[in-house]
């Protein structure tokens, strides 16, 4: 991950690079003369449509390339380094870290801080913009990268450094205004803390941020994850349902004054805040195209109209005999029984969603379970910090039916492992039941309870 040559890991058949008899192996040092830093320089430099590529082969020997190729044609490489460059680390130690606040013992890479803008670009990951010098300002403007993602937590530049115990954190909010100058477009997050960054402070904060507003497309607000391992960090304490009710209380008229000034609602409230507050999810016009997915902004509603416009659908096509077959026969003498395990957080909305797959198909039964987090401790709900042992442990010995469904995201990303280590195959014999992992939206959820190839 830290090697900083720009190694070729891969050519893409047919490819340019083929062509040009580039291998894995070689080294890619320069483009049109100039020296590569990343992956961003790389891209821009062989966008025109005559470049000249400097490579090293393996044995020292180098070769200059001419290329003629159709203006931003990629060249087909694939690098060791999809960075092009080492990971730049977090330098500060906020107080709500939940990378802190995890045990010892786990993998090495669960560990790393990043705070790396180039990640914010290509991943949409979160940066502070502590860790950008403006050298990496001037290329974003360049470059035209957008959208960048930063964490803001609060406007107030004190408290920002406190908060992140970093004395050059307040400073770092002026780069806001270079970015906002140059167009690129942005949004932004504020992890709330419970008596430090709320009330009053959040009032300002979401005032500060809409001067930055069409730049600044969103902002959300999400409370602070407490694991059960916090020994020798910040006291922090988690939100009360009147806690919850209050944050939402100062979003919703700063969404309405948005929505007459600029024709959006900027600022969004995370799903957690409308269930703890016993308050129903926003319709799904509120959420301006749910731009803070990431961020657990919208993604039960999202969720909900997925899966119900996806039951309507199906139920369509079993008036019209498109499916009559399959229909009958998953409502008739064919059962099906699966079950599904999700965290507390969805828990409630996934059991209704299957009450009403087995009021529409008699046949098939469904049994859903919700998964506590032992291992981080009970106040963490979403499901994506579930660990296999925490999913393996409360299953054993319940009724699972013919498969086990759990969502995408108890995984690495394109792998089978969980966050404990444990892989699919390890929870399959210890289940002695196969594991459907399913994709996140909700037509894949009724296609997996249903069985429907459609």
């Amino acid at each position: 991950m830290s090697e900083k040559y720009h190694i070729v890991k891969e050519v893409k058949t047919g490819s340019i690079a083929e062509e040009m008899e580039i291998a894995a192996g070689d080294k890619i040092l320069a483009v049109n003369g100039e020296a590569i830093e990343d992956i961003f320089d790389y891209q821009f430099l062989t966008q025109d449509d005559y470049i000249e590529v400097l490579v090293e082969k393996p044995d020292g020997e180098q070769w200059l390339l001419e290329v003629d190729k159709e203006p931003d044609e990629d060249l087909g490489i694939v690098f060791e380094n999809g960075l092009m460059d080492e990971y730049r680390h977090c330098r500060n130690r906020c107080i709500f870290c939940f990378i802190d606040q995890m045990p010892k013992g786990m993998r090495d890479t669960l560990y790393f801080k990043d705070d790396d803008s180039r990640l914010s670009f290509l991943q949409g990951n979160y940066v502070t913009l502590t860790n950008m010098s403006e050298h990496d300002i001037d290329r974003i403007c360049r470059y035209r990268l957008s959208p960048i993602n930063i964490s803001f937590h609060t406007m107030n530049p004190r408290l920002r450094c406190r908060m992140l115990n970093n004395r050059f954190a307040g400073e770092a909010l002026k780069k806001v205004d270079r970015l906002n100058d140059a167009g690129i477009r942005m949004n932004g997050q504020i992890v709330l803390c419970r008596g430090i960054n709320d009330g009053e402070e959040l009032r300002y904060s979401i005032r500060e941020l809409m001067k930055y507003i069409p730049n600044l497309e969103s902002v959300s607000v999400v409370p602070v994850g407490l694991s059960r391992h916090r020994e020798g960090l910040y006291p922090l304490e988690p939100f009360t349902r009147e806690d919850a009710a209050e944050v939402l209380d100062i979003i919703h008229p700063f969404q309405q004054i948005c929505l007459e000034r600029y024709g959006i609602h900027f600022v969004h409230a995370s799903d957690e805040w409308y269930i703890l507050a016993g308050e129903e999810l926003p319709e799904e016009e509120r959420y301006d195209g749910y731009l803070q997915l990431e961020n657990g902004v919208g993604m039960l509603r999202l969720l909900l109209n997925e899966f119900a416009d996806a039951l309507a659908s199906r139920r369509e096509r079993e008036k019209g005999g498109g499916a009559a077959q399959e229909g009958n026969a998953q409502g008739g003498n064919t059962l099906r029984e699966l079950s599904i395990a999700t965290g507390h957080l969805a828990y409630p909305y996934i059991a209704k969603m299957c009450e009403e797959v087995t009021e529409a198909f008699p046949g098939v039964r469904v049994h859903v379970y919700d998964i506590a987090n032992r291992f981080f401790g009970e106040q963490i709900t979403v499901s994506g910090l579930l660990t296999g042992q925490d999913i393996r442990d409360q299953l054993a010995g319940k009724e699972l039916g013919e498969e086990l469904l759990l969502p995408q995201n108890v995984l690495r990303s394109g792998e089978d492992v969980f966050l404990d280590d444990l892989t699919v195959e390890d929870l399959e014999k210890a289940l002695q039941v196969p594991v459907n992992i399913v994709k996140s939206s909700g037509y894949d959820l009724l296609e997996a309870v249903l069985k429907d190839p459609a």
